[in-house]
């Protein structure tokens, strides 16, 4: 295995154990190549004594250009070697929980079976986006992303909005404005980053925001749906999410007079990688498919 190879296994792990791991490696023999690397180009590339692996900066630099690098060269040798242009190699999918067990998952099933040359994995996670550790080709991310750097591009429009239970609604009322669910149970959505029980309301123009509050959270939004289910508070939720809820009448919309900001799905990008031809095309695919699944 050449370098390239070998430091971007290292640079896409969290720890040299589990890069080990997937070299098929002991920790030692990794280690020790990492060293004559380093050796090699007379720079520091991970900093060492950190439970978790951390890149230095000439780490960082060298991790994204040689994704670059190797990216064109698994291109050109797909070229020279299949001349018919077909789609070859792997991608690594990141998604929020909710949307990629609903959706994103069967999409990409659809295109490997479009694509039998592809292969996907498919990573779920509540955690935040974490674009400096390459950890991802592709991420699939509800609403704007933290990070102004990453490429991205719009898969299908959403936005949240505050529902509950009738039964809730029955027992406690139904908020007539805005500053009425401070004094409700609202149900609140751990994920990413930010606050979590900061309720945002308007459009860009006349934006509104209120800070809420309740004794259940969690970071799992078919957890939190279920709770509104129930019956046990309002929460702030997709609307792909709970369309079929609303439709069937077992939650109703809180302030239905009042506009909720776009939460629009994005196709997220490392600005600075090159992107394959099986990366675009997946993008291509989902834009054409996903507004049909989470369509009225």
């Amino acid at each position: 295995m050449d370098d390239l190879h070998f430091f971007h296994v290292v640079a896409s792990n969290e720890t040299l154990t589990a890069a080990a791991r997937e070299l098929g490696w002991s920790l030692p023999a990794v280690s020790k190549r990492l060293k004559a690397l380093e050796q090699r180009l007379d720079v520091r590339l991970v900093h060492r004594g950190t439970r978790r692996l951390v890149l230095t900066s000439e780490g960082e630099l060298y991790a994204s250009h040689l994704e670059a690098i190797l990216d064109r060269l698994r291109e050109l040798e797909d070229l020279i070697t299949h001349g018919s242009g077909e789609l070859r190699g792997s991608i690594v999918v990141q998604s929020t929980l909710g949307l990629g067990r609903a959706h994103i998952a069967p999409l990409l099933g659809e295109f490997t079976a479009r694509h039998p040359q592809v292969g996907i994995q498919l990573r779920t996670s509540a955690l935040p986006l974490r674009p400096h550790r390459h950890e991802f080709d592709l991420a699939v991310h509800v609403g704007l992303p933290p990070d102004s750097t990453l490429r991205m591009r719009r898969l299908a429009k959403n936005r949240r909005v505050p529902c509950a239970a009738p039964s809730y609604v029955e027992q406690r009322g139904m908020p007539e404005r805005i500053e009425d669910l401070a004094e409700h149970d609202c149900i609140v959505l751990r994920e990413n980053e930010g606050d979590f029980d900061l309720w945002r309301f308007g459009d860009a123009r006349h934006p509104r925001q209120v800070r809420v509050r309740g004794r259940l959270s969690s970071n799992d939004g078919d957890v939190v749906t279920d709770w509104a289910l129930q019956g046990r508070g309002v929460i702030m939720r997709s609307e792909w999410q709970v369309r079929s809820h609303l439709d069937s009448g077992a939650l109703v919309r809180v302030l239905p007079g009042v506009p909720t900001p776009p939460a629009d799905i994005y196709a997220l990008l490392s600005d600075d990688v090159h992107v394959p031809r099986r990366v675009s095309e997946l993008i291509k695919y989902l834009a054409a498919h996903l507004p049909r699944r989470i369509g009225p």
